[in-house]
């Protein structure tokens, strides 16, 4: 565990304040706890399936109001390292209109109502590239865009992968399926050719917890 050691301290007026070792989580948790803000009101612009945005009405800590603070609402996401019992990566080519190109990504999307998120990422994988896998470990979470966007996406190991069945994809998808060594597949995280930032952090993750 990281400590914040020897004391985090601060000079005032010539004088060292010191303070009990703590985690830096702790630490920076107390610190954003002095910096939230309120919101006072809050006003939907869209309700769109596929864009759900809001503009609030907030006060700052030190009484500063922001007039027009805009969110995008959206919900939890998932995705997943996945790789098969013969140690290939399940990745998954598909086009991306908003930049116009043609990626590769790793398996995911969002949970549906009610759905946990290892039960959503374990359909998500089904439903994608039609393997089950025997374990599924969660490696964390991160926030894509925390300025705008109000969700979090859940990271996932999955192993022992087999194939039990074909696609079954949304209306608006159409998703290849490959299969690619892992040493490979490290080697295009390593070098940068993981366009999907969600995803290439889900990789960075479950590959250390991979390699243990």
């Amino acid at each position: 565990m990281i400590l914040l050691h020897g004391l985090i301290a601060k000079l005032l007026k010539g004088t060292i304040i010191s303070f009990h070792p703590i985690t830096v989580k702790q630490f920076i948790n107390k610190t954003i706890y002095t910096l939230n803000w309120k919101k006072i009101s809050s006003e939907y612009i869209s309700t769109h399936q596929y864009f759900t945005a809001r503009k609030d009405v907030c006060e700052m800590p030190d009484g500063k109001i922001i007039p027009e603070y805009f969110v995008v609402e959206l919900p939890t996401s998932v995705c997943a390292l996945a790789i098969t019992e013969d140690n290939n990566v399940v990745m998954v080519k598909q086009y991306r209109y908003p930049i116009g190109e043609t990626i590769l990504e790793i398996p995911g999307g969002f949970i549906d109502k009610g759905e946990d998120t290892k039960t959503a990422v374990a359909r998500e994988l089904l439903e994608e590239t039609g393997y089950d896998f025997s374990n599924i470990d969660y490696v964390g979470k991160i926030a894509a865009n925390p300025g705008v966007l109000n969700n979090y996406t859940h990271l996932f190991l999955a192993t022992g992968g087999k194939k039990v069945s074909g696609q079954n994809l949304d209306h608006n998808e159409d998703i290849e399926v490959l299969l690619l060594p892992v040493e490979e597949v490290r080697s295009m995280l390593k070098e940068n050719q993981i366009d999907q930032a969600l995803h290439a952090c889900c990789m960075m993750y479950a590959f250390q917890k991979l390699d243990g």
